[in-house]
């Protein structure tokens, strides 16, 4: 799917986040290690905690810098 943002394209994590490809990966990675996407009961996340991170990045870089 063309035109769609997500963490798999590299390309997309800089513009949207301020991060590094290798810096974002750092996070997500401590994101897991403190537990942020374990299975739980109920409906499941249908995008991946990567796709979610960078949501909520882009959404802080933009919020913080109007």
């Amino acid at each position: 799917m063309s035109g769609v943002i997500t963490a798999s394209e590299p390309s997309w994590i800089g513009p949207f986040t301020g991060l590094s490809p290798r810096q974002f990966g750092k996070l997500i990675t401590a994101l897991r290690r403190e537990g942020a996407d374990p299975v739980r009961k109920g409906r499941p996340w249908s995008l991946p905690l990567e796709d979610r991170v960078l949501l909520v990045a882009a959404y802080w870089r933009t919020n913080l810098t109007l």
